[in-house]
Formats: C-alpha cells, sequence, structure tokens
C-alpha cells in the first residue's frame, strides 16, 4: 500500500465566516479517505491564534481550549517546512514538529481566503489546495474581480464602489451618484468579505445609509450594485490550466434574496440540479464559468454566481468564490456530483491538482547567474 499523504486542513480563521468554516471542514475531513490521507486538523481562532494536536475543531466549535490542543505556527523554511507545536506554558519550547506533504485550508472570508494564507504556505514551500496568492486575492476583493471580469469581456451589471473615508466626506454625493447611475433597489456588500455577511438590499436612500454602515463593519471598502432582476444560477469549476464546470444548477431563496440566514441557517431554500434551461444556456453558464475562473486566475476550485434574465436571455457574470461552502450538501460538491464526481472523489482531484502545481512550480528558477545556471524551487 502507497504511503500516505500527510493532510494539514486549516479552519476557523479571523473573518465574519469563521462559523462556515468549520461546518465546511468538518465535512471534508470525514470524506476524505483515511486509508489514502493522515490529517492533520489545523484550527484558528477567531484571534487568528493557530492550534493543533487533539481535536482542534471541536475546540473552536466549543469554544473551549482542552489540554491537548497546542499552539501552533509553521514554520515558513522552504528547506524545512514544519508545523511547530509549541508548549502553552513555554512557548519558546517546541513540543512536535509535523511534517505535512500539502495543506488543504478550508477557509472563508479575509485572512485565509484572501491570498494571505496562500503566501504564507508559497514561502513554506508547501503545495496546497484551491487558488494561489493572485487568485485568491482577485477572487476575494469584488471590485478587482469585476473589473477584471469586464476586460475578460465578460459582462457585469453595473456598480460603483468607494472607502469608509469617501463615504464619511462624500456621503450626499455618493447617494446622488447611486441613485443616477443603479437606482433603487440595489445591493449593498463589504467588498472583501463572503457568505452575504454584511450585504443587505437597499430600497431606499435611508435603507442604502444603514446598508453600507453595516457593511463598513466588515471592510473599509463598499461595493454597490445594481438590481439584476433574474434567477440565481451556480456553476462549480474544477482544474486548473485546463479547468473544466460542472452542470448549473439554480437556487431558489426562501428569502428576498439569497442572504446568510437562508444558506446557512433557514433549509427552506431550494436548490435545483440540473438547472431548467435550454442547451445553449446551458453550454454559455459552462463557458463564462470556465472564462471567469480564468479571467481571476483560479486554480484547483471556485464557484461561480450568475443572473439569468429569462425574459431578455441575458446573463450576468455576478462573482466568484475561490473556496465556496464546501459541505456534503453545499452548491459546489453538489453540482459536480451531478456531473459524475462524488464528494471523496472531488476532495482527491483539489489535493492532486495542488500537489501537480506545486511539482510545476518547482521546476522553475528562483535565482539568476549570468552566464551559468540557475537554482529551482
Amino acid at each position: 500500500m502507497p504511503e500516505k499523504l500527510t493532510v494539514g486542513v486549516l479552519f476557523g480563521g479571523r473573518s465574519g465566516e469563521h462559523a462556515v468554516s468549520l461546518r465546511s471542514a468538518a465535512s471534508v475531513m470525514e470524506a476524505m479517505d483515511k486509508n489514502r490521507y493522515e490529517i492533520v486538523p489545523i484550527g484558528i481562532t477567531e484571534q487568528g491564534s493557530w492550534l493543533a494536536g487533539g481535536d482542534p475543531l471541536a475546540a473552536l466549535q466549543n469554544n473551549v481550549i482542552s489540554g491537548d490542543c497546542y499552539p501552533a505556527v509553521l514554520s515558513a523554511d522552504p528547506q524545512n517546512p514544519r508545523l511547530l507545536l509549541l508548549d502553552p506554558g513555554s512557548p519558546d519550547r517546541i513540543r512536535d514538529a509535523l511534517r505535512l506533504d500539502v495543506v488543504f485550508p478550508v477557509l472563508h472570508g479575509p485572512y485565509g481566503e484572501d491570498g494571505t494564507v496562500q503566501g504564507l504556505l508559497e514561502l513554506a514551500g508547501l503545495p496546497y489546495a484551491g487558488s494561489g496568492v493572485l487568485g485568491s486575492a482577485a477572487g476575494m476583493d469584488k471590485v478587482v474581480m469585476k473589473v477584471l471580469f469586464k476586460h475578460a469581456g465578460l459582462p457585469v451589471g453595473d456598480f460603483i464602489y468607494f472607502s469608509a473615508t469617501q463615504w464619511a466626506e462624500a456621503q450626499k454625493s455618493l447617494l446622488e451618484q447611486v441613485q443616477e447611475e443603479l437606482g433603487y433597489p440595489c445591493f449593498v456588500k463589504p467588498a472583501n468579505l463572503g457568505s452575504s455577511v454584511g450585504v443587505s438590499k437597499a430600497q431606499h436612500p435611508d435603507s442604502l445609509v444603514q446598508g453600507v454602515e453595516d457593511a463598513l463593519r466588515y471592510d473599509s471598502k463598499v461595493v454597490v450594485e445594481a438590481f439584476i432582476k433574474g434567477r440565481e444560477i451556480e456553476c462549480s469549476v474544477l482544474g486548473d490550466e485546463a479547468p473544466l464546470a460542472s452542470v448549473p444548477g439554480e437556487i431558489i431563496p426562501c428569502n428576498e434574496f439569497y442572504d446568510y440566514w437562508a444558506k446557512y441557517i433557514d433549509d427552506r431554500s431550494e436548490l435545483i440540479i440540473p438547472a431548467p434551461m435550454d442547451p445553449e444556456m446551458d453550454e454559455k453558464v459552462k463557458e463564462y464559468a470556465v472564462r471567469s475562473f480564468q479571467a481571476v486566475n483560479c486554480s484547483g476550485l471556485a464557484r461561480i454566481d450568475f443572473f439569468l434574465n429569462d425574459e431578455s436571455g441575458e446573463l450576468y457574470v455576478n462573482e466568484v468564490n475561490t473556496m465556496p461552502g464546501f459541505t456534503s450538501i453545499s452548491m459546489y460538491p453538489k453540482l459536480f456530483e451531478a456531473s459524475g464526481v462524488p464528494y471523496p472523489e472531488l476532495i482527491d482531484r483539489i489535493i492532486q491538482i495542488a500537489l501537480q502545481r506545486h511539482r510545476r512550480k518547482k521546476t522553475l528558477l528562483t535565482s539568476y547567474r549570468p552566464g551559468g545556471e540557475g537554482e529551482a524551487c
């Protein structure tokens, strides 16, 4: 039997999507083939501290750090990457050093899905699942993402954005700009967050002000999007340089829109897989999903969200999620299950893509000597 791969599964994090990450990670670890993988759970508290050993998932779920969970840090030395477990009473003392073959960062939102953790893993020279630093950062920032979509020739709804400072200094003119360029209703979102945290639907200027103030609690940049009447269509993408799209699915939210409550608490929202649409539109969704994936420089996995207006036939790309919800009942794995890739196999493929991308990257030179050979990663 081949030697097991040691997979560090990262979860939690300093993000408004902390609780969502715990759910996703629990499902991923449960589904992983224990004959192929040695799983090392690594929890990150809401304050950003790392924990390993024992059961860090239970520790974060119950907000109780048991005696067998230890503070942990990742060595960023690419010649000797290790997860170091520290003595709580004497943080300078290393209790254990764990070797990791690959990392699966099941992290949602800032400080996990935005390129920060990916940068640390790059420095450590460790393979990791999901998009790299650039793809993660671009996929997290809704403004940068939409600009890249437009540059790639993809249809995007109208939007404006502004910083907390601009809002404080020019609230009246920004309200007028929303009225003139977008109208009501419109959606207000933190530019860097997911799972619909801090998202609201504004029906008039007063609710817009309230929505902006709420969004600014989570990010210093806000994006306001024009309301697009249409069906909510989603498509999963898997791969790296030659990505594949799943069958599209449709969400019929139980609330006015697919907010946090509808996604994770109230189970009355309906997921229709595959989405009922004609073959031509089905192929168009898949094409746009792959193009969106490539426009943002994604890798490994992503879920692309669309609006489809059945009356006009117009399809709009809304956003890309570089680490979508990953429970067994989340849209990303369910779409691939309907495409013939069951949940455990999907996890296997994502890990293999991470390893292949890392091997390819290691062939690149990291030094330059005129007239001589450089050194590879």
